[in-house]
């Protein structure tokens, strides 16, 4: 298996320390930015499996540089916040990132969260069945498990690792409804679901790039107080 690399952007020197120590025991290899110019031009330099994102940063803040890397990768994007207000973590989440963790966090959270979102957009590989599916196809929408790309009529759109990841989910499980809490459990991978606007911002900005009407989505629907399905004619193609 080829090596897995990290980004980790952050101000401070102890955090910056503390998260590379511990991923390169996981046998990860790390490189470290001090602020958000640094992180662009390390990024225009190598290949990342995954990027660690602080929010604030001098010269350029997490929040830009993400929308940034949105325009060029659909890389996992954690990102590290001091702050605890609702609209931080909206904001981040809308732009691009793919989870969040607010600081002060446990380093073993940080590892956790940055083996499951590995592990979940396939960076880690699969249990190597030749046989796995690798497509998923619906008229007017085929979903590549190996390419990790998506395809809209016959265009491909570009989704963030964590859209493409519930893409995956729905399709994977057609006419089944979902509540915010189920959907968030087996996409983000942990039992509690603090707010409904990650869900919702995640499905709203999904619904904008493969919808041909987001406000009258034919693929996600909503069921009204439920939660949410995805709808589609198999394609045997």
């Amino acid at each position: 298996m080829e090596d897995i690399r990290v980004l980790i952007a952050d101000d401070e020197k102890e955090i910056r320390d503390l998260l590379k120590k511990y991923l390169e025991r996981e046998l990860y290899k790390v490189d470290v930015a001090v602020n958000g110019e640094e992180a662009l031009t390390l990024f225009d330099k190598n290949k990342y499996n995954l990027i660690i994102l602080d929010l604030m940063m001098p010269k350029i803040d997490g929040i830009e540089v993400c929308r940034r890397l949105r325009n060029k990768t659909n890389v996992p994007i954690l990102m590290l916040t001091a702050k605890d207000h609702e609209v931080d973590k909206i904001l981040g989440l809308s732009i691009g990132a793919d989870d969040y963790i607010t600081k002060p966090f446990s380093i073993n959270e940080v590892v956790a969260r940055v083996k499951a979102l590995m592990r979940r957009f396939l960076i880690l590989g699969s249990d190597g069945n030749s046989h796995e599916k690798t497509l998923i196809k619906f008229k007017g929408i085929t979903i590549d498990l190996k390419k990790y790309t998506v395809t809209i009529s016959g265009e491909e759109v570009s989704l963030t690792a964590k859209e493409f990841e519930l893409l995956k989910f729905f399709a994977s499980h057609p006419e089944q409804v979902f509540t915010k809490t189920q959907l968030f459990r087996n996409v983000w991978g942990s039992e509690y679901l603090e707010d409904d606007n990650t869900v919702m911002v995640h499905i709203r900005k999904l619904r904008k790039k493969i919808e041909d009407d987001p406000s009258d989505p034919k693929f996600i629907q909503t069921v009204w107080g439920i939660g949410y399905k995805f709808v589609g004619e198999k394609d045997e193609s």
